[in-house]
């Protein structure tokens, strides 16, 4: 992929607005820059990638544990944890326009970028959310700016509840939000967003050990998800880069059509989260080896996966443009375990009862065994197939009068080849449930 194609960014935004996977937020109201509301097939695109996270990096494991935490969390938590004074970004602003801009990003730090005016100083640029809670004004607490501070504060939880034995791990997904200061490239930076994580809490001595273990697997997830591999490439966080508290982080980033960014990171945060919680709240945050009989503090290696970025390497990776003889068929190769619509069935004709009567019988069959499967019989063949094809269901099934005359089956055509054949009702259910595993 070349390093820019705004091109291809802008196909890929009509067609998630065209069919039904993602709209401006809040659109017929102006829309709130930022944010970005998830249609029928982005929501269940959505759904599909976070079962997927959790049954990879949570069902299929043997010490991960995954639980569930408020967005709004108290003051003395962010605190400790160090995003009152350090979550920031440098802003800059126009003296002219009063436009704001992230100091970072402009190539001329002393010009306007949108009228040419002197730009103001440098300021730090807190991004978190402050909200009053009650009925007190004084009762101050935050959205969270991450979701791993809510994993941290359950640690005693966990230990009284599941006496786990290290290392093990606590994962969740839930939402974020950041006061970016100016979001843009889609669902890639915004202001409310999902994260897919996990704190793995182990001995000092091992943490190179399941950095390591971790980074492969990251690495499985990747192709698993349908994320073009060739496309991600591993940068190495320098010392003057890292969080203070990072002893090694690598950035898993992809290569977007606006350019290089971060998709995932992988950090090893020594002990400093739990230490820091233990001191905010006066609780014990350490754990006790009864064999060694010896009490520390656990250190933490955290793979942290944004869900938005996620949805956006894949549909990058997903869009396919094949040249035909008088047009260009447009298709999306997701893999069949997350493809919001798994099957689409049609009647060959709509006005011909029979047809119509099968068709409906076998997408009864189909729905209740898989769920994502949609009857359609709008329009003629070839516009279904380029509808579903852009929607990116792996296959779609037409009952034909050979179907229903001479008990031949059902049509199935696979989307990648556009190959066809024929196979009865049965088989297709076994052929799917194989496919999508």
């Amino acid at each position: 992929m070349a390093k820019e194609n705004n091109d291809l960014m802008e196909k890929i935004v009509s067609l998630c607005k065209r069919r039904g996977f993602v709209f401006q937020g809040s659109e017929i109201y102006g829309g709130l820059a930022g944010t970005w509301d998830y249609g029928p097939y982005g929501a269940e695109l959505s759904h599909n990638i976070k079962e997927l996270w959790w049954k990879h990096f949570v069902n299929e494991q043997e010490n991960i544990f995954g639980i569930s935490t408020p967005t709004i969390m108290p003051e003395k938590v962010w605190e400790a944890s160090g995003h009152l004074s350090g979550f920031s970004d440098p802003m800059v602003e126009c003296k002219k326009c009063h436009h704001r801009f992230r100091a970072d990003q402009l190539e001329d730090k002393k010009k306007c970028p949108d009228c040419g005016g002197e730009l103001g100083e440098e300021k730090a640029f807190n991004l978190m959310f402050p909200v009053n809670v009650g009925s007190s004004s004084d009762s101050v607490a935050y959205l969270r700016g991450e979701i791993a501070p809510g994993m941290f504060v359950n640690f005693k939880n966990v230990i009284d509840t599941l006496h786990p034995d290290l290392p093990f791990g606590l994962a969740q997904i839930g939402r974020a939000y950041r006061n970016e200061i100016a979001p843009r490239d889609f669902l890639f930076r915004v202001r409310e967003f999902e994260l897919m994580e996990f704190e793995f809490f182990l001995r000092e001595a091992d943490w190179e050990k399941y950095f390591e273990m971790w980074r492969g697997e990251m690495w499985k997830w990747i192709e698993r998800v349908g994320i073009n591999k060739d496309w991600v490439s591993e940068l190495e966080v320098s010392e003057e880069d890292r969080a203070f508290y990072s002893k090694r982080t690598i950035d898993f980033e992809f290569d977007y059509p606006f350019g290089k960014k971060e998709l995932y990171g992988l950090a090893y945060r020594t002990d400093h989260d739990l230490k820091s919680h233990s001191v905010g709240s006066n609780v014990d945050l350490t754990y006790f080896d009864e064999e060694t009989k010896e009490r520390f503090t656990p250190h933490v290696v955290e793979p942290s996966m944004g869900h938005g970025r996620t949805m956006l390497a894949v549909l990058v990776s997903a869009y396919r443009e094949e040249k035909m003889e008088d047009d260009t068929r447009v298709y999306l190769a997701f893999k069949p375990s997350i493809a919001p619509v798994k099957i689409a069935v049609f009647p060959l004709l709509k006005n011909k009862e029979a047809l119509v009567e099968k068709a409906r019988e076998v997408y009864k069959t189909l729905k209740k065994e898989f769920g994502a499967v949609v009857f359609d019989d709008n329009g003629n063949i070839g516009k279904r197939y380029r509808r579903q094809d852009e929607i990116g269901t792996p296959w779609c099934v037409t009952v034909d009068f050979e179907t229903i005359e001479q008990n031949l089956g059902v049509t199935v055509r696979d989307r990648d080849t556009g190959e066809q054949k024929r196979m009865s009702a049965e088989d297709l259910v076994n052929f799917v449930k194989s496919a999508i595993q």
